[in-house]
């Protein structure tokens, strides 16, 4: 019981998916890294450089949010040492570390992560986090255990450089600030044959003006309810549609509850029956399918060690690329709060 504990927790807590099988040695999904077209195969020269663009002139404007009374320019929004709080009522006093990171090496946790811990598609949600889980998930990091698989992910680097600069202590404050904050819900899942198409920033899908669309093929697209409110302003108010192919949520449905025939691990083990969690298990309802992909496919190349991992190498080994894609869906579009709760009650 104790090994499966440990499977689920770090198992579920992210998924991949791709157009074919996925195998520890199959490249990774891009669409889940952030990216439109697979990495170069290894050994492949970088290409040169862009040279950058003429530094434009600083926009002064102030930009305001409704409901929020702040006003701040964009200079200070993308401060990486001390980023904008549009709502300071929504969350806890900042740890130090948190609102203004650590000269010269660490920033701001609450830049990409937002105050309230809500993150974006292409980081990570860590509000309701256990502390213990947070913490370890640092270390893995720092010790080497956690990398990405695809080498493009810059992200990723950087959490790697963060977790080495932090001692202890602020690594403490980070993980039971954020462990206070319930989540609440962030991601509404849609199922659909066809998809905006995009732009990606960042690692970040946005979706183009106007109508046009796409097929979604095999893949979850996950983008920001407002484009502009995401990227420029960086609202932690505003959530983000994910696009999942028809038939994920019946097929994700069978395979977290059940396990799919021996497909995989039933989620609710380890992850609570209305999987928001249970004692150092992360809570999975409601989180990013992304993150999700891209942690699993991690995990089954290799790129993700530390504490668990090898139990959690046979709970994905069976699972294809349309069921990873399914059990994100799934997990995704659980309730999360206390509508999770009622209808776990209710016999859901």
């Amino acid at each position: 019981m104790r090994r499966v504990l440990g499977a689920v927790t770090l198992g579920l807590a992210c998924l991949g998916a791709a157009a074919v099988l996925l195998a520890a040695d199959g490249p990774p999904p891009p669409w889940a890294f952030g990216f439109a077209t697979p990495p170069p195969p290894a050994g492949t020269p970088a290409p040169a450089p862009a040279a950058p663009p003429p530094a434009a002139a600083p926009d002064e404007t102030p930009r305001q949010l409704p409901g929020s009374t702040q006003s701040f320019k964009l200079a200070q929004i993308r401060d990486a040492f001390g980023p904008a709080d549009w709502f300071p009522g929504d969350h806890p006093t900042m740890p130090d570390v948190v609102a203004h990171g650590k000269r010269p090496d660490v920033r701001a946790c609450a830049l990409c992560h937002y105050p309230n811990g809500k993150g974006r598609a292409e980081n990570a949600a860590v509000s309701g986090l256990p502390v213990s889980y947070f913490i370890q998930t640092m270390a893995d990091f720092k010790n080497g255990d956690r990398k990405s698989s695809d080498p493009r992910k810059a992200n990723t680097n950087l959490m790697i450089a963060f977790a080495k600069a932090m001692t202890d202590e602020e690594v403490k404050a980070s993980a039971e600030y954020f462990g206070a904050i319930k989540w609440t819900p962030w991601v509404k899942v849609v199922e659909t044959n066809s998809v905006p198409k995009t732009r990606i920033a960042g690692g970040l899908f946005l979706a183009l003006e106007g109508n046009e669309k796409e097929p979604i093929g095999q893949r979850i697209i996950e983008v920001p309810e407002n484009a502009e409110a995401t990227e420029v302003l960086r609202d932690p108010r505003s959530g983000f549609i994910a696009y999942a192919p028809v038939g994920s949520l019946k097929k994700g449905e069978a395979l977290v509850t059940t396990g799919g025939g021996g497909r995989t691990t039933q989620c609710a083990l380890c992850h609570g029956a209305d999987l928001q969690g249970l004692g150092p298990v992360p809570g999975i309802a409601g989180r990013s399918p992304s993150y999700m992909v891209r942690q699993l496919y991690d995990m089954q190349n290799g790129a993700r060690k530390g504490i668990w991992t090898d139990l959690m190498k046979p709970v994905v080994a069976k699972l294809t690329a349309d069921e990873m894609i399914a059990i994100a869906a799934y997990a995704s579009a659980r309730p999360v709060g206390s509508t999770a709760r009622g209808l776990s009650s209710a016999g859901r």
